[in-house]
């Protein structure tokens, strides 16, 4: 039995629990889960806000863990290797998207690793969990001298902010201003300086520019600073982490001519864009969406190469409650991580079949 934490429906508070995940296939690995990040998306998807949620839930994509345990058919692992799972679980395999390694783009759609259902019908249960069960095609290996937890949060965070400094060729040369100082935007300042690139950083808290500058940022400035009119045309590429409300307009003006604006927080309120800002400055608006799991090794491997990781903070179970209350509050530097070591006891816990 797997030790969990799970809500029972949209809004009622995580209770812990024993689930049963799905059989072993033959081209499955077993985890024995060590660190899980908490994500917004994870707080989203507890509420139903967006509808389509499944209960009982596990939340959880951010996973770290060592192998326990494989299907026959499993290739290139061994039991003790450790690997992180983060938001994909399975996919088509056979799209235009999937044969590109996008599969964050599978046409049919892909399985997330929590909060849905595999192509057999299963339940996919999350990593707030003790285990985990998986195809060992969406595997992220991860070096075993790697600061773990600190890992954890790049299977989400890490990647969706790797995934279009890559695409948009950032490095020496280029100058990119990053919107935004939290979880998202830590990790953009962090990966845009060991590419080489020059970061500006836009964050009206005096305590998270200092953070930004200590993490390789170039310059951190409020965004009402006078000072940011001395970079007018000169951005190539502006990152927007922030999931609020907010005037895109204002930051155009930034990029020089071919420059983009991508946005990577995803606000579910209507913005307005005031066409004539991109049409007459040559320049686009864009989005990205985490990235495939070819992208996700080799992010993975260029943070541990670079002494890369989240800031976190470290907490226990029993602690997630107050983590996702401080996460809806703004109030984390900058991730929270779930130590999951001390879960393994299932006596006494109601167990949950797989569906």
């Amino acid at each position: 039995m797997t030790v969990a934490y799970q809500l029972e429906e949209a809004g009622t508070r995580l209770s812990r629990t024993a689930i049963e995940r799905r059989p072993l296939g033959p081209r499955d690995v077993r985890l024995d889960l060590k660190f899980c990040g908490i994500c917004h998306s994870d707080l989203v998807a507890a509420s139903d806000k967006l509808g389509g949620g499944i209960f009982p839930m596990v939340p959880g994509h951010e996973m770290v863990g060592t192998v326990s345990e494989m299907g026959a058919e499993v290739q290139g692992v061994s039991v003790g290797d450790t690997v992180g799972v983060g938001c994909i679980a399975d996919s088509c395999r056979s799209c235009h998207s999937c044969d590109t390694g996008d599969e964050h783009y599978c046409e049919t759609g892909f399985t997330l690793s929590f909060n849905s259902k595999d192509r057999k019908g299963h339940v996919n249960y999350g990593g707030y969990a003790s285990d985990y069960v998986v195809d060992y095609d969406y595997l992220v290996p991860i070096p075993a001298d790697a600061d773990l937890a600190r890992m954890a949060p790049l299977l989400c965070g890490g990647i969706t902010v790797y995934t279009p400094l890559k695409r948009f060729n950032v490095g020496p040369g280029t100058t990119l201003c990053v919107l935004g100082m939290g979880g998202l935007g830590h990790l953009a300042i962090q990966f845009a300086s060991a590419m080489g690139a020059r970061v500006i950083v836009a964050s009206r808290s005096e305590a998270k520019r200092a953070d930004a500058i200590r993490l390789g940022a170039e310059l951190a400035l409020d965004p009402d600073s006078e000072d940011l009119q001395a970079w007018m045309g000169q951005v190539d590429l502006i990152l927007d982490t922030i999931s609020n409300p907010h005037d895109l307009n204002r930051w155009f003006p930034l990029l020089r001519r071919g420059g983009k604006l991508c946005l990577v927080g995803v606000p579910t309120d209507q913005l307005e864009i005031f066409p004539a800002l991109i049409v007459f400055g040559d320049r686009a608006l864009e989005g990205s969406l985490i990235g495939g799991i070819a992208d996700t090794r080799e992010m993975m491997q260029f943070a541990h190469s670079h002494g890369l990781g989240a800031e976190i903070e470290l907490i226990q179970p029993d602690e997630i409650e107050t983590a996702w209350h401080r996460l809806h509050e703004g109030d984390v530097q900058y991730r929270f991580v779930i130590d999951l070591e001390s879960l393994g006891d299932d006596g006494g816990y109601s167990a949950v079949a797989m569906t």
